[in-house]
């Protein structure tokens, strides 16, 4: 070969090795930690929102109505200033009133979150045990409503639910960016802890609650 021939050839194959190093790896819209059970990657996301559910879907979700507006808001309320979706029926809700005057649990969650889907049965039947005393909301934590109702259908959860595709409750939590997460919310409206792990158990849920709220299931 030519001295000209194997300086083409050398440059091709830099060329190559350049686009190769280059290429866009794609990882994957989630990653979990094995050791925590929890998800992370795709919370508040910029991505497109997906279509608007209808009716249909909403109705087979069944889902609890979202908790009414309290008036006035505590000043001292965390969450002010967050107004999101309510996955019941769209309606807006204003999360400030409608936590107002008690204690609440807010779980942020996603649809293609697999810790979280474990720890919503153990939610709802803390929900039901604990009845009127503390409030239980999920959070869904991802651009695609549509979804969300469509998980909760399928896995038999009822609970009342808002849609906060922006992450707003994380970012006013001050939380990190991982999936399921749970804000513990005091009746003044502050946060009174905020949980960076999946919840294993019904008692699980009662014990943090009371330690941090001290509201007895």
């Amino acid at each position: 070969m030519s001295n000209t021939g194997r300086w083409t050839l050398a440059a091709l194959v830099a060329v190559v090795a350049l686009m190769v190093a280059l290429w866009p790896r794609d990882g994957g819209d989630e990653s979990a930690d094995q050791t925590t059970g929890m998800s992370t990657g795709r919370m508040g996301s910029t991505e497109a929102v997906g279509p608007a559910p209808d009716a249909a879907a909403r109705a087979r979700a069944a889902l609890e109505p979202c908790p009414p507006a309290q008036a006035p808001a505590p000043a001292s309320s965390e969450l002010s200033g967050i107004t999101l979706g309510c996955l019941a029926d769209g309606l807006p809700v204003d999360l400030a009133l409608s936590l107002a005057g008690k204690p609440a649990l807010l779980n942020l969650w996603a649809y293609w979150c697999a810790p979280c889907a474990e720890e919503l049965p153990y939610l709802q039947d803390y929900a039901a045990q604990v009845g009127d005393a503390v409030t239980v909301l999920t959070v869904h934590s991802d651009p695609d409503e549509a979804k969300a109702l469509a998980r909760l259908a399928d896995l038999g959860i009822h609970l009342p639910g808002v849609e906060d595709a922006a992450a707003q409750v994380r970012v006013k939590a001050n939380a990190p960016n991982v999936l399921p997460l749970s804000v513990l919310v005091r009746a003044d409206g502050s946060i009174a802890e905020v949980v960076a792990r999946p919840f294993r158990s019904v008692d699980e849920i009662a014990d943090t609650v009371e330690q941090a709220l001290g509201v007895a299931a």
